[in-house]
């Protein structure tokens, strides 16, 4: 069992799992937030309790030699996930799963309390032979077998807090497993055979976009050559989705620049740093595309979130300061 524990706002020790390292960062009041993980066979499994936190994998950063996938099962408050192109919010309940050899940014803005499950490349297969279309979903803890899983996984971790090394966990955690894979498969229908050999190929085609959103040469012949596809057969492929190669690769751009903008850690660059930091070589280019995305400037869409993130901190500090016997 490891374990950290963070009582006043600080930077906790990293915490080493098996596929890498995570460096977790606590901003919490709650005196009691904690950070364990045990081994249980194929799974790792993580419980956390915290105040605010961020986990994330950029780009390059992790090279692991299995590919991993996540569970995440939010016990109480919630989080944010942004993953494969996708933004999702958590509440109470859900669960998602992640890619952890993929890019990946975790959010946990509030008090939360979430279990994590690890689990190696052999074990998610048993369970989901093409696992890519599955990260990035929200299965909602209202619907079927979600809330079984989640009550399973709260008797476990209870156990390991208790009574570590119990011979039978493994044997639980595999059980675990199966009620987590019937879970997604009754949210998500499974596709028709044609269908699923298609989205197999959308979902690598995606996964190469997004590892090479900031290649400036990055086009859709590029994804053709480089995947071996031909330029018509890779059209084909984003039939299953609204979009056109081209427009899947500007949009994502498009909104990775947006997201840096409405961040106060890159207040430091301009815009068209950040904008060529993701591929654009083009400031006009650049500034008529987001307009016409957004429906407003880079500059003005960057003060109009800046703004509304800097208001709520200072209203928190007016406060703290005038009532500082209200402070939790």
């Amino acid at each position: 069992m490891r374990r950290a524990r963070a009582i006043e706002p600080s930077q906790a020790p990293p915490v080493v799992w098996k596929g890498g390292r995570a460096q977790v960062t606590v901003h919490s009041r709650i005196p009691n937030s904690m950070l364990l993980a045990e081994q249980l066979g194929p799974l790792l499994l993580i419980q956390m309790r915290c105040g605010s936190v961020t986990i994330s994998r950029p780009e390059g950063a992790l090279t692991p030699a299995d590919r991993q996938s996540t569970f995440i099962l939010v016990l109480s408050g919630g989080a944010s996930l942004r993953h494969y192109g996708r933004q999702i919010e958590l509440y109470p309940g859900d669960i998602t799963m992640y890619d952890h050899s993929a890019e990946y940014t975790l959010h946990f803005g509030q008090p939360t309390q979430v279990i994590m499950i690890r689990v190696n490349s052999t074990a998610i297969r048993q369970i989901f032979p093409v696992p890519d279309s599955f990260y990035g979903q929200r299965i909602p803890g209202d619907v079927g077998l979600t809330s079984t899983a989640l009550a399973m996984a709260k008797d476990l971790s209870a156990k390991l807090e208790t009574r570590p090394g119990l011979h039978f966990n493994e044997r639980v955690a595999t059980h675990l497993l199966d009620v987590l894979a019937t879970a997604y498969a009754e949210v998500m229908d499974e596709p028709s055979s044609a269908t699923s050999l298609m989205e197999r190929r959308f979902w690598k085609v995606r996964l190469f976009i997004e590892e090479n959103l900031r290649d400036p040469s990055l086009s859709p012949s590029l994804v053709a050559e480089r995947l071996k596809l031909s330029d018509r057969y890779l059209r084909m492929i984003f039939a299953v989705s609204d979009e056109s190669p081209s427009a899947y690769i500007l949009r994502r751009r498009l909104e990775e620049c947006a997201r840096q903008f409405s961040d106060e850690r890159w207040r430091g660059r301009s815009i068209t740093e950040i904008a060529f930091s993701w591929g654009f070589n083009s400031a006009p280019h650049f500034t008529r595309t987001f307009r016409q995305h957004f429906g407003m400037a880079p500059s003005q869409y960057r003060l109009k979130h800046q703004t509304e993130r800097a208001e709520p901190a200072l209203l928190q500090y007016i406060l703290e300061k005038r009532h500082p016997e209200e402070r939790a």
